[in-house]
């Protein structure tokens, strides 16, 4: 008798060992997926934290615009230029 709860002991842990190598191989599919979509989201986040920036500049550009009443045409051209030109080199930081 002790053979035969041997042996069903065996087939048992045989059992959960094959139910337990699924899960793991389950498990493992399922943590390579959600490193997929994690990067994929971090490349997205990254996208739209640019486009932050952007309006953010844009904004700053249109306030500067707007409070400039009287500085002239030069002035104007001047200030403007040199805001494209931080703009310009923000694009160039973030696309590397």
């Amino acid at each position: 008798m002790s053979q035969d709860l041997l042996k069903n002991n065996i087939s048992n842990l045989e059992r959960k060992l094959v139910l337990l190598l699924d899960k793991y191989k389950t498990m493992k599919d399922e943590v390579g997926l959600l490193k997929d979509q994690n990067d994929e989201l971090k490349g997205l986040l990254r996208q739209k934290e640019a486009q932050v920036d952007s309006f953010q500049n844009q904004i700053k550009i249109s306030k500067i615009v707007n409070e400039i009443d009287s500085g002239g045409d030069a002035e104007l051209k001047r200030k403007i230029d040199d805001y494209i030109k931080e703009i310009d080199k923000c694009i160039t930081h973030l696309s590397r």
